[in-house]
């Protein structure tokens, strides 16, 4: 369990959800979110994803690489990533809360971070010593750590992005994938199943 206040488990335990059921959500971008690419891209992808969740981190490994060299960096998809909490949710409400706080040049480093270490906090049990360290390696340091994990503001600000997902857009599994404001998958993707749903939806 990460040493962190109790107002941030709880309100970091009030944006968990159980992951079941189907959603059909509209999936478009917000100002806060995240993205990679040319916004002018005829394809707009959008992922929700957590931190916390194993398949996540295995689309991240074996699957993204490929897809953002081929659609992302090409400028023919445009990538937007939004923020989803599964258990333990204060630990994917801290990686999330630190990605920002290492700033936007260097959030998508952070969040790959900490999918490399997903392995190692649930398998060794220290979150927090994990978490910690993927924010030393973006340069943060332990005092910096700490004020970012327990601000309240941004902490807010998460949950109601989590909820927002939740609720309004029907959110229920992470990853699920959204393409062009249509719901293609819940679960992983493969590069083929991505380059499918790309190839449809630029008809």
């Amino acid at each position: 369990m990460l040493n962190f206040n109790r107002r941030l488990l709880v309100v970091a335990a009030l944006g968990a959800l159980a992951l079941a059921g189907c959603s059909k959500p509209a999936g478009t971008p917000s100002g806060d979110d995240m993205t990679l690419g040319d916004p002018k891209a005829p394809v707009k992808l959008v992922e929700y994803a957590s931190l916390t969740c194993s398949h996540c981190a295995t689309f991240n490994a074996e699957v993204f690489p490929a897809f953002k060299k081929k659609y992302i960096d090409t400028g023919k998809v445009h990538y937007t990533f939004k923020e989803f909490l599964t258990p333990p949710a204060e630990v994917a409400a801290a990686g999330f809360l630190m990605a920002r706080c290492a700033g936007k040049d260097k959030y998508f480093g952070v969040v790959d971070s900490v999918f490399n270490a997903q392995q190692e906090m649930f398998t060794t049990g220290d979150m927090r010593g994990s978490l910690l360290r993927v924010a030393q390696s973006a340069g943060m340091n332990e005092q910096q750590f700490n004020a970012c994990v327990s601000d309240e503001a941004a902490l807010k600000a998460l949950d109601a992005r989590v909820t927002k997902s939740a609720r309004e857009q029907k959110i229920s599994a992470t990853p699920t994938f959204v393409v062009n404001g249509k719901v293609v998958k819940e679960g992983e993707m493969s590069l083929a199943e991505l380059d499918a749903a790309i190839a449809a939806a630029s008809k």
